[in-house]
């Protein structure tokens, strides 16, 4: 089989000299990530704009919109983007629902469109450099087997970005009950609370908190408590061989069976068939 489409760009290799970005706005239908190498970097994705820096990538689902206009990069700065199909690290995944089951791919599909930054440890930039300058070489050379080490370069990338957190696409700092709400979820994500729980915590109504959460973060109360669950499951089911039951025990469900389903729901795959996946 070929290699599905597989970008890879850095800026003082590959960008042309002189010039800078153009005014336009474009959406991509692959996955993509920024990643600053050293400096600082500022892009507008959708309505909100990222101010990147040293160590951290921004993480973009299929279909997003990228103000090129918005874009600033200091002048000494050294970064890379990275496209790619899902085929390219699951040939199966030819289909939204397909792809989105992935687990390596979790980390471009749990928001659905944006874009979501994270920081990669300085213990493991090295390696994370290692892997981009060794797809551009790859890709560039092409040489006999170079579509199976693009892949395993690639898969190693998704990996590392599916076993980090990402940050939450708005900001909680500037909005005191938003805060309280997540803190709320972070602290108790565990135990099996419901809306009432939360507004209970936050002294509010379960109707008036419903409408602010949804209206400032695009999800519900329950949304956020499910996709903090799931983040904590998906990796314990990655970096642990502990039973599914024990799982949706720590991720606050008491019934196992329930935890499936809920699993399937938000992945298309079975926790075992997750984890299987994955390994």
């Amino acid at each position: 089989m070929g290699l599905p489409p597989v970008a890879v760009m850095s800026r003082s290799l590959d960008s042309p000299p002189g010039g800078g970005p153009v005014s336009a706005t474009h959406a991509h239908d692959f996955p993509q990530v920024v990643y600053v190498e050293a400096g600082r970097h500022l892009l507008r994705v959708e309505d909100r704009d990222w101010a990147l820096s040293t160590g951290d990538a921004l993480v973009i689902a299929p279909g997003t919109v990228i103000a090129t206009g918005g874009q600033h990069t200091d002048e000494d700065t050294e970064m890379w983007t990275l496209f790619f199909a899902a085929e390219a690290v699951d040939p199966a995944a030819t289909l939204l629902a397909s792809w989105r089951a992935h687990p390596l791919l979790s980390s471009f599909a749990g928001t659905g469109r944006g874009g979501h930054r994270v920081t990669i440890p300085p213990e493991d930039r090295g390696t994370w450099l290692a892997h981009l300058t060794g797809l551009r070489t790859e890709l560039l050379r092409r040489r006999d087997g170079y579509a199976d080490a693009v892949r395993a370069h690639l898969t190693l990338l998704a990996l590392q970005l599916s076993r980090l957190d990402l940050d939450i696409p708005f900001d909680v700092a500037r909005d005191p009950l938003l805060a309280a709400v997540f803190h709320v979820i972070e602290t108790r994500y565990r135990e099996p609370i419901s809306l009432n729980d939360v507004a209970v915590a936050v002294a509010q109504s379960s109707g008036h908190l419903t409408t602010v959460v949804r209206l400032r973060t695009g999800r519900s109360v329950g949304q956020w408590i499910t996709e903090r669950r799931m983040r904590e499951a998906r990796r314990l089911l990655a970096d642990t061989d502990l039973a599914i039951g024990e799982i949706a025990s720590r991720v606050g469900y008491r019934d196992p069976g329930y935890f499936t389903r809920r699993f399937h729901a938000e992945h298309h795959l079975a926790p075992r068939a997750w984890r299987l996946a994955g390994r």
